[in-house]
């Protein structure tokens, strides 16, 4: 799969099943991360990996860090936060290391990581791999970080869970360059 096909017809695979990726297909996975954009070349990210029994142990994290930040969490709600990392049998834990930089700003650290995050799921997509990007809440708990072992200067990007597609591919919707270009007329 060349380039062009890859960025224009990546899409998020969310149903995934095993096998995960293998050996030689994270190695490329981890290596066309680190051709990112990064300013400075501080390399501001990190990857963990996530499989097995880890998933697990993962869900039980989740379910911790949904229960000390309310006054009253459902069983329900606990279920489903254990259950979220057992939906594809690899995670990539993509995370931010911001370091004090004269001339990088943080945010351009950050954004440097998420860089090297979807370039992880162009990789994916041109192996065939099933591969969806999420976030949401429990990525920015400080629960979560710390049990992950993220130190004060870290941060989640991404959690992305990578697999076997469960059904065909959806074909991306195509949408109007125009919508969102125009040129900018000066001051």
């Amino acid at each position: 799969m060349d380039a062009l096909d890859a960025l224009l017809n990546r899409v998020s695979v969310p149903r995934l099943r095993e096998p995960a990726p293998d050996a030689a297909q994270r190695e490329l996975l981890f290596r066309a991360a680190l051709r990112a954009p990064d300013h400075g070349q501080l390399r501001p990210w990190r990857f963990l990996t996530i499989e097995g029994a880890g998933r697990e142990r993962l869900g039980e994290l989740f379910a911790q860090a949904l229960a000390a930040g309310a006054d009253e969490v459902g069983e329900e709600a606990l279920a489903k936060a254990r259950a979220m990392p057992l939906r594809a049998p690899l995670l990539i834990v993509v995370v931010a290391r911001v370091q004090a930089h004269a001339k990088v700003p943080q945010q351009e650290q950050v954004i440097a990581a998420a860089c090297a995050t979807h370039a992880i799921l162009l990789a994916a997509h041109s192996q065939g791999i099933g591969a969806v990007w999420r976030t949401g809440d429990l990525a920015y708990n400080p629960r979560v970080a710390a049990g992950l072992g993220l130190a004060s200067d870290e941060q989640i990007v991404a959690f992305l869970y990578l697999g076997t597609a469960e059904r065909e591919l959806r074909k991306p919707v195509p949408l109007a360059v125009a919508d969102f270009v125009s040129a900018w007329p000066g001051a």
